[in-house]
């Protein structure tokens, strides 16, 4: 089964899982779906972080959860929105810890593509939800995609940096070997928890001294304003 809006790199790794009967169920579910509701992001948009991030340019792997559920914010990148899109309350904690940590200007919108552009994979979990319904697509079959996909970015010879913001991202640290890689996690930046271990986390920093201990460029968290 070729998945015809993904990379051609991220299409070999993932050969395999494509072809395996829950992929194929979730593609059927999807399809169906698509019929009758609201589905974000666009089909167009489901695999963008793949696009932007090939296989062997990804040094950093931050994991999300559920894509946002409201008109015209997921494009397929976790905690991005698209440009003209008011900025999401976890997206502002980011970009207020942003600031704290390396004093650069927060950006005037929630686009984050100059982040996967520079080997970042801004990778969510589930990677569709019915509008206005959040984790309507929970169990779906996602969720096994994913973990492949964090199991081969494991796989990479060279170290990773997985950054792992909550709970529910942090139980994905049994498919990463921490002898090899690098785990970066706090608390979740919702409003919700990001004053219990977010804030003063410093993880921007943190990546890069990660990035240049294992020989590779710093990212330059700076969003250009649009």
């Amino acid at each position: 089964m070729k998945i015809i809006s993904i990379s051609n790199s991220w299409q070999k790794v993932l050969a395999e899982e494509f072809e395996k009967p829950y992929f194929q169920k979730l593609q059927d579910f999807l399809i169906e779906e698509r019929q009758t509701q609201t589905i974000f992001p666009a089909a167009a948009d489901v695999f963008s972080a793949f696009e932007l991030t090939p296989y062997e340019n990804v040094n950093v792997l931050v994991l999300g959860q559920d894509p946002y559920h409201d008109d015209n914010q997921a494009h397929g990148l976790c905690f991005s929105v698209k440009p003209g899109i008011k900025t999401p309350p976890s997206l502002v904690n980011i970009y207020k810890e942003l600031q704290a940590d390396t004093e650069l200007k927060i950006p005037n919108h929630g686009y984050l593509v100059s982040w996967a552009e520079q080997g970042i994979l801004m990778l969510n979990a589930v990677l569709t939800v019915t509008a206005h319904t959040p984790n309507s697509h929970k169990d779906k079959g996602w969720e096994t995609f994913t973990d492949a996909v964090i199991s081969k970015v494991n796989q990479k010879t060279d170290p990773v940096i997985f950054v792992l913001w909550g709970a529910y991202a942090q139980k994905k640290l049994k498919l990463i070997d921490t002898t090899r890689h690098t785990v970066i996690q706090s608390a979740h930046p919702s409003p919700l928890s990001a004053r219990n271990g977010f804030f003063g986390s410093k993880p921007f920093s943190a990546i890069n001294t990660a990035l240049d201990s294992a020989g590779k460029p710093a990212i330059n968290w700076q969003i250009p304003d649009i």
